[in-house]
């Protein structure tokens, strides 16, 4: 049967795209589902006085661990019922009281209509959820803290949902931790930026936070997305669907796999989600040394492995990997797939072991980690409200906590990236009359970017101006984002009658999105002009906020004295407009930093297909990210201003131990073609690099005039950039609030394997003998391994 592959693409919205293959499968599906549909009430099996306990069904009983309870519910599932649990809609089985189930469930930054089993009544019941913003906004912050905090705000949201009926499933298919590779990318938006080691923390801490703290049970399951070098919509012609990435083992292991390896050994993450990409030629949801040699054998996952959806059909229809459809589904799940989103596979699976292509034991081993890890939800042990998160209900979403969460989110991740003279922070006093100009500040939409559920609640930018303004003056100057026409005229004439004028400008979803790449880094459309002339006729210097998920060349507005500020806001979620309010009055002083490198436009002449992160000079090849980009820049990564004054510096502490040279000993190796000797990271071993480990120690101040967070960056550097080393790595980060005038000393714990190693061209990690840098700012601290 053909796919739906070329009429279910368009849905640029919706979740790990397209609503899923149709038709599904139609069986019945238990009364406890169909209560839970109507909202009274969340689907569960067993429990004391049911009659599938009272069977005496192994399923049901909670002394024995998740796996073999799922290994008993499996055994009792007739061959027909077992296909039809392959596909993310998974209908119930009556005559066991299994009950149906959604998996496709979406929270990137809050709870997401964009899947099938979260519901928002609009009439009774529960209306919205906190909408944080956008991952890459929050990620500027550099607060793995923050993060953590976020996510369990988001599984508690979850977890109350489904208890009173509005959710058919707790498998929550976020984060996205994928690099952020080119500055084009559409879904860059919502990843933790373009750094593998922010990417990784940001992946642990989200997913312990969403996943929650009772070690027996799990509040949600979160599945880390998408493994792995997946950044590529819809590039000049060139579709996800077919793109086959060329990716070296060297940049697989320091730059495109660390999230995911993050996100499974350090979170504890219950599934991990294949993507589109066909790396060096073999569809990733079809790599058996990706999902089971690597996910499930090397780091560990405890759990289940998703495909994108609709990417086991692409197998055959849009890369031609595949013969048949059988061959498709085989091929997949004997690689170590366990679930499709999509009909597909339970439209084929059959009819693939009934070929001989696919085993029973192939089947038997997919619902195995499926079922188990409905088991650790809790959807085995009766009523669900009895349990460890049976109290959180409608009261637990939208909480005045999580809504100044989501507010802390904003104003930590918002970037000042201009501030001549210091005309930030303004002075109430001083501004009777204001200007909102731009097709940012007046849309919600803007706020709340893609995977988005309805808010709590949304203050836009200018309502965030408005109370503190009383007279502002709107005009949107653009019809959307795109600005194809442009009110200039108007906009000059209003500008000229206030007494500041505000310009939110930037990106929208029409630009940057799931399935749409950009082609320019430019202000879309007439945006640039509009600014200029609106610069160009207001009495004061103006304040370009720009709202964007991606980075923009403002070139023209960092040289242009008529614009006397520029800040980042990314895409702020629901509080987003008090938030920019705030910062730009001085009631919160900005601290975030940019998580991406924000590149001139002349960049976009790399072609984004290819995937090679070291620069190339030979042929002229640029690189990419701060480690290994050899380019002019707009601005650096890292790069965020405050209205204080900070300093930073190394300090070597007391304590700080010697390299112990005993465990070095022994472990040399020459490398073959490089100059000098490594030890090897694998030789070492865990213990070895256990007895590395060793803390260094910063020193910030505020020298003031304002209270203020503040987050210190440490990176490293070698004693040279050659064999591929980056030309500096980013090791640890810490944030700290400080009062004016407070000093404070930051503790780093530096691991030599994890944050000196280097990768080789094969793939393998090493240590270099000699000299390794610890930097802060200008601030250096030389550590030597020597045996």
């Amino acid at each position: 049967m053909a796919s739906s592959f070329s009429s279910s693409r368009n849905n640029t919205n919706g979740g790990d795209m397209a609503t899923a293959l149709v038709p599904l499968i139609l069986l019945a599906t238990t009364l406890t589902a169909a209560v839970a549909a109507a909202g009274t009430t969340p689907p569960f099996s067993c429990g004391p006085s049911s009659a599938e306990a009272s069977q005496g069904y192994a399923f049901c009983d909670t002394t024995l661990g998740p796996a073999q309870r799922a290994a008993d519910l499996v055994s009792r599932l007739t061959p027909a019922e077992k296909v039809a649990q392959l596909g993310d809609v998974a209908p119930g089985v009556p005559r066991l009281g299994v009950p149906g189930y959604k998996w496709w469930n979406e929270a990137l930054h809050g709870l997401a209509t964009s899947g099938k089993g979260l519901h928002f009544d609009a009439v009774g019941g529960v209306r919205a959820a906190t909408s944080f913003p956008q991952v890459l906004l929050t990620a500027a912050a550099f607060d793995d803290d923050l993060w953590l905090r976020i996510g369990q705000a988001i599984g508690r949201e979850a977890r109350a949902l489904f208890n009173v009926g509005q959710a058919e499933g707790l498998t929550i298919w976020s984060p996205n931790v994928n690099i952020f590779r080119d500055p084009r990318w559409g879904r860059g938006q919502e990843t933790p930026g373009e750094d593998p080691a922010v990417a990784s923390r940001y992946a642990a801490a989200f997913v312990r936070g969403i996943q929650g703290n009772v070690s027996s049970l799990l509040q949600t399951s979160a599945c880390c997305k998408h493994a792995t070098a997946y950044d590529l919509e819809n590039w000049n012609g060139v579709q996800r669907y077919s793109f086959v990435a060329r990716v070296t083992a060297q940049d697989l292991e320091d730059t495109f796999n660390p999230p995911f390896r993050s996100c499974v050994a350090d979170g504890g993450a219950s599934c991990v989600m294949c993507a589109y990409t066909a790396v060096n030629g073999v569809p990733s949801c079809a790599d058996a040394g990706l999902l089971t040699g690597t996910v499930r054998g090397d780091w560990g996952l405890d759990g289940y492995v998703a495909s994108d959806c609709d990417a086991v059909a692409i197998m055959r229809d849009a890369q031609r990997y595949a013969a048949s459809p059988e061959d498709a589904v085989a091929v997949s799940l004997k690689a170590g797939l366990d679930i499709d989103c999509g009909s597909y596979v339970q439209q084929h699976a059959t009819a693939s072991i009934q070929q001989g292509k696919l085993t029973d034991q192939d089947v038997d081993r997919a619902l195995t980690n499926l079922f188990a890890v409905r088991m650790r939800l809790g959807h085995f042990d009766g009523d669900p409200r009895a349990n460890a998160y049976g109290a959180l209900g409608a009261a637990d979403i939208c909480t005045p906590a999580h809504r100044s969460l989501a507010l802390e989110a904003a104003q930590d991740g918002i970037v000042l990236l201009k501030n001549d003279g210091g005309i930030l922070p303004l002075d109430r006093s001083t501004v009777a009359s204001a200007a909102a100009i731009g097709p940012n500040a007046d849309d919600g939409r803007a706020l709340i970017a893609n995977y988005f559920g309805p808010p709590c609640e949304s203050t836009t930018p200018l309502k965030g101006l408005q109370s503190y303004v009383g007279d502002v003056r709107f005009l949107a100057g653009c019809g959307t984002a795109a600005c194809d026409t442009a009110a200039t005229d108007q906009a000059a004439a209003l500008a000229a009658s206030a007494d500041q004028v505000f310009l939110f400008m930037g990106l929208s979803q029409q630009q940057e999105s799931e399935g749409k790449d950009r082609t320019s880094l430019l202000l879309p459309g007439m945006q640039q002009s509009l600014v200029t002339a609106v610069a160009d006729a207001a009495k004061r210097p103006v304040i370009l906020v720009l709202l964007s998920g991606g980075p923009v060349d403002v070139t023209f507005a960092q040289s242009n004295p008529n614009i006397g500020a520029i800040l980042w806001a990314g895409y702020p979620g629901q509080a987003g407009g008090l938030a920019i309010a705030r910062i730009l009055f001085g009631d919160h002083n900005p601290s975030g930093r940019l998580p991406v490198t924000w590149y001139p436009e002349e960049f976009t002449k790399i072609p984004m297909t290819d995937m090679r992160m070291r620069a190339d000079p030979a042929t002229g090849y640029p690189g990419r990210s701060y480690r290994f980009y050899q380019g002019n820049t707009v601005y650096k990564f890292g790069y965020g201003l405050s209205y204080s004054s900070f300093s930073r510096k190394l300090v070597s502490g007391a304590n700080m131990p010697a390299i112990p040279t005993t465990v070095l000993a022994g472990l040399r190796e020459m490398m073959a073609g490089e100059d000098g000797t490594s030890y090897h990271v694998d030789a070492i071993g865990a213990d070895g690099c256990e007895q590395l480990k060793f803390p260094a120690a910063v020193e910030v101040q505020n020298h003031g005039p304002m209270d203020g967070k503040h987050s210190v960056l440490m990176f490293l550097r070698w004693s040279n950039a050659t064999a591929g080393r980056p030309a500096r790595q980013l090791t640890g980060f810490r944030s700290k609030h400080l009062k004016a005038g407070e000093k404070a000393n930051l503790r780093f714990d530096v691991s030599p394997c994890e944050h000196f190693s280097r990768v080789r061209e094969d793939g393998k990690k090493v240590i270099d003998r000699g000299s390794h840098f610890l930097m802060v700012d200008d601030h250096e601290m030389e550590i030597t391994f020597e045996a």
